[in-house]
């Protein structure tokens, strides 16, 4: 009997209304009355009911809604190394200081206390963090204060921290004399860090993931389908295991998540995608405009494209069968593991994750992809420096062809269209997607002047996904 399907009982008149409430509890970590902005909360909040429902029975998610926040916990089926921590203000990842630093201030507020003086907060916080063999903290060094205030930005921008009076940045130049008040949401505290298992009985990282002997039933394996499908760009049926890779293929579980988040789904021979035209389901638009590095990861796709669309440059590249995702997810949790401290487990409640499997082997035999070598990665951003100017890549940019090129790999290997490999680039089949990318001219009305990229709405139907 088929399942119930997504946003069951939702008027048509509001299923615009949902899907945008859905977009947004699957786009945000925490939603409150001014984060991501003013009215979203209440946006969300009267679909409260329905979203719970739905996120629990397509996705085994938990749904905590109150009047003040929303937020989603989600289950792990795998690790993902593009999911990180930004600087409240910066925009930067978090380092693994800053993340340290983090749950030891959020593990230092207690339930009786409604605000905390920075000072105060400080003098709890360093002994603590000194006792940390490579980590400690010395308010002389200004790395260790700035991964103070980052940390402390990020709690205040998401509503768990207040402050009522003084400011960080006065603490930051003077520790002797600035001093800032906070009041604590403890509500906030709590859900921001929610593991699956307490971190304290575990003996590794896989403990975090999804596993035991439900992992093989049709409604679980069909759960690990849908959210491979709204956490990832795209999946590629060669690199997850079969009976997700048959999952993804049945149209009636396509459909539904289509039905939820107003995303049209693409199919192809390869693999399935969410395709978002309006960049409402992203933390990561592509192709668009304004910025350099995602402005240069389009041009270099199209000139990728180019190189294999010649004959005569084909007939030089080789091709390669890409690792699978288990290999990857081997060595993520093996560096995860290499920091886990040997102190500390409780031993007698540690939690075994012998029943945990890494994803893989794979659905079918993975197409040989096209490998780029650096050499010509090069070669290519160096023609398009000499082809636009250096100054049309920004002055963050124009000085730094290499580093340019480095933030466009990893752009593109975030959005699983290219993957790093010793030499070069492998290029993945969703590549082919974007490969009629064009330049277009400046619009200064709108972006300042800077340079986007056009993309045809066409998409034969041989294409990739």
């Amino acid at each position: 009997m088929r399942e119930r399907g997504a946003a069951a009982g939702v008027l048509p008149s509001d299923l615009g209304s949902y899907q945008q409430a859905v977009r947004l509890a699957l786009t945000n970590d925490l939603i409150t009355q001014t984060r991501p902005r003013p009215g979203a909360l209440e946006q969300v909040l009267q679909w409260a009911d329905q979203l719970t429902h739905d996120f629990r029975e397509l996705f085994g998610y938990t749904v905590i809604a109150t009047t003040r926040q929303v937020r989603v916990v989600r289950r792990l089926d795998a690790f993902d190394d593009t999911q990180r921590l930004l600087f409240a203000k910066k925009g930067k990842s978090f380092d693994r200081r800053r993340l340290a630093y983090l749950c030891l201030v959020l593990a230092l507020f207690q339930r009786s206390r409604v605000e905390i003086s920075l000072a105060d907060l400080v003098r709890a916080f360093a002994p603590t963090a000194n006792a940390i063999d490579g980590l400690g903290f010395d308010p002389t060094v200004t790395a260790h204060k700035a991964a103070v205030v980052d940390c402390l930005d990020w709690l205040v921008e998401r509503g768990a921290l207040r402050v009522s009076d003084g400011s960080l940045d006065a603490w930051a130049h003077d520790t002797e004399h600035g001093d800032a008040l906070f009041d604590i949401d403890h509500d906030i505290c709590a859900i921001l860090f929610k593991p699956a298992r307490p971190v304290q009985h575990l003996t590794s990282a896989a403990g975090l993931l999804e596993g035991g002997e439900s992992r093989d039933r049709p409604d679980d394996v069909a759960r690990r389908a849908r959210r491979a499908l709204v956490e990832h760009p795209v999946v590629y049926f060669a690199q997850v295991e079969p009976e997700v890779a048959d999952a993804l293929r049945r149209p009636d579980l396509t459909a539904d998540l289509a039905r939820l988040t107003g995303l049209a789904v693409e199919c192809r021979a390869e693999g399935v995608l969410l395709a978002d035209e309006g960049g409402r389901f992203t933390d990561k638009p592509f192709p668009g405009r304004g910025g350099a590095v995602n402005r240069a990861a389009g041009l270099l796709l199209a000139k990728m494209a180019d190189l294999l669309e010649d004959p005569d440059e084909r007939a030089t590249v080789t091709f390669l069968e890409p690792p699978g995702d288990a290999d990857d997810q081997r060595d993520l949790l093996a560096r995860i593991d290499s920091a886990l401290p040997q102190a500390g487990v409780v031993r007698e409640l540690a939690w075994a994750p012998s029943a945990v499997r890494p994803p893989g082997p794979g659905g079918a035999s993975p197409p040989q992809v096209a490998l780029v070598e650096w050499s010509r990665l090069t070669a290519m951003m160096g023609e398009l420096y000499e082809e636009l100017g250096a100054a049309s890549f920004s002055s963050a940019w124009q000085h730094d062809p290499d580093g340019l090129l480095d933030a466009a790999v990893t752009l593109l290997a975030e959005l699983r269209l290219a993957r790093r490999h010793p030499g070069g680039v492998l290029l993945l089949p969703a590549f082919a997607r974007y490969r009629n990318i064009t330049l277009a001219l400046p619009d200064r009305r709108h972006n300042q002047g800077q340079l986007g990229l056009q993309l045809s709405s066409s998409l034969p139907e041989d294409s990739p996904s």
